[in-house]
């Protein structure tokens, strides 16, 4: 399945820490299940120059881009405006926590020898 690459930015007003403390249960219990199938990679926080969480990353693997927009109109954070803009692009995985991708190493069977 293709790997998307999500980077959510904090809405800047005011409140913004408030926004995320009191949308933060809700949105771990929605995305426990996508990690428990495998859909979310990695996630976690940018800091701001003030040390709190200020953007949202995400590495995710969905059928298309259909299914992640699907999910992710109903994020908590979406929904509950801590994330304002939304950047999603499509990513080539060459290594995750098991270690090199599939992905990777048919890459570098395609590569002439040196």
């Amino acid at each position: 399945m293709p790997h998307f690459c999500v980077i959510a930015h904090d809405r800047p007003e005011p409140g913004r820490a408030e926004r995320r403390q009191g949308s933060r249960r809700p949105h771990f219990e929605r995305m426990k299940p996508a990690v428990e199938r495998g859909a979310v990679l990695f996630a976690g926080s940018m800091l701001g120059e003030d040390g709190a969480m200020a953007t949202s990353v995400l590495i995710v693997d969905f059928p298309d881009r259909a299914a992640l927009d699907a999910w992710l109109a109903e994020e908590p954070y979406l929904r509950d405006g801590v994330w304002g803009q939304v950047e999603v692009k499509p990513m080539f995985v060459a290594v995750d926590g098991k270690g090199i991708t599939p992905a990777w190493l048919d890459l570098m069977r395609k590569v002439p020898p040196a």
